[in-house]
């Protein structure tokens, strides 16, 4: 054999070394059903006037408007009112022409997807011809519209291959122990990580790892949010082994506080496998909370000389 040939031999099974399995076993897994990503519902206010640094400037009897555009930028469809604005750090009698301080998206803003990679948008319109009423002191006066936007929404994570094995020192088809490989849908909270163990004789447990990472806060849908902690109510997927599993964050059931934005959900199996179960399947957890950011502008009204 050649040195040419031999190289060539060396250079292809190093190749199909690294590409192939992993001790022994198939890579399954392929690829993320999801775009992924760390956002949800992002916002930002609309132009008022002349932008200069961040600061938009207009003349005392000058109308502008006050728009705040929603862009939908996770994996989660918003319907329509689930998402809602609130303007406040003015005081709405100050000004003419807005019409509400509170409003709510009026249609189904899109999530992100292979089709629409930008995601669907809105404009919350609270008024195209606001004004500014009260007497300027001075030359000029600076204001801060903040607009708070809380939206409904839900995180989807999947572990493609859970190990269901009655018999651990069998070491065929799949590992219990061990890291698991997870995707997660887009969205400002996270499932980070999840991890198989045996918890007991034929029984298997998940441990998720969750976090906020979209600078927001979240609550469990239809709750006051905590200035303390997030929460988030959760489900295991499919919906047919969700009465096969107990599910805790803590003490709760079915429901995670965030502290410090992290938190650990665990499932475990209510019930021991059959004798000789060894298979692998896919187990997914839903997310679900209502989740609240705030955006802020500067605005300057200039006293007309």
């Amino acid at each position: 054999m050649s040195k040419k040939i031999l190289a060539m031999f060396i250079i292809i099974f190093t190749a199909l070394s690294i590409t192939g399995c992993e001790d022994g076993e198939e890579d399954t897994a392929g690829p993320s059903p999801y775009m992924g990503g760390t956002k949800g519902v992002t916002a930002e206010f609309e132009p008022m006037g002349i932008e200069d640094s961040g600061l938009y400037s207009l003349y005392e009897d000058e109308e502008f408007p006050i728009q705040v555009l929603l862009k939908n930028k996770g994996e989660h469809d918003i319907e329509a009112g689930d998402a809602t604005v609130k303007i406040y750090g003015i005081l709405l009698e100050d000004f003419s022409g807005i019409e509400s301080g509170t409003k709510t998206n009026s249609q189904e803003i899109e999530k992100i997807s292979e089709f629409n990679e930008e995601g669907g948008e809105e404009i919350i319109d609270f008024g195209q011809n606001v004004k500014y009423t009260q007497e300027i002191p001075g030359t000029f006066y600076d204001l801060n519209v903040f607009a708070s936007y809380t939206y409904s929404y839900k995180t989807y994570a999947s572990v493609p291959n859970v190990c269901f094995k009655e018999n651990l020192r069998d070491e065929r088809v799949c590992t219990v122990e061990e890291s698991k490989e997870i995707f997660c849908s887009g969205a400002p909270i996270q499932v980070s990580s999840a991890e198989e163990k045996p918890a007991g004789s034929g029984i298997i447990e998940l441990d998720f790892k969750i976090e906020n990472l979209g600078g927001g806060r979240s609550t469990i849908p239809g709750q006051e949010f905590s200035p303390q902690y997030d929460q988030v109510a959760f489900t295991i997927e499919p919906e047919t082994e969700r009465n096969k599993w107990l599910c805790r964050a803590g003490a709760r059931e079915n429901e995670a506080r965030l502290i410090d934005d992290k938190s650990t959900i665990r499932c475990k199996l209510r019930e021991p496998l059959e004798e000789g179960a060894l298979y692998t399947k896919a187990i997914g957890l839903t997310l679900s909370y209502d989740y609240r950011d705030i955006i802020q502008q500067k605005i300057r009204i200039e006293k007309e000389i």
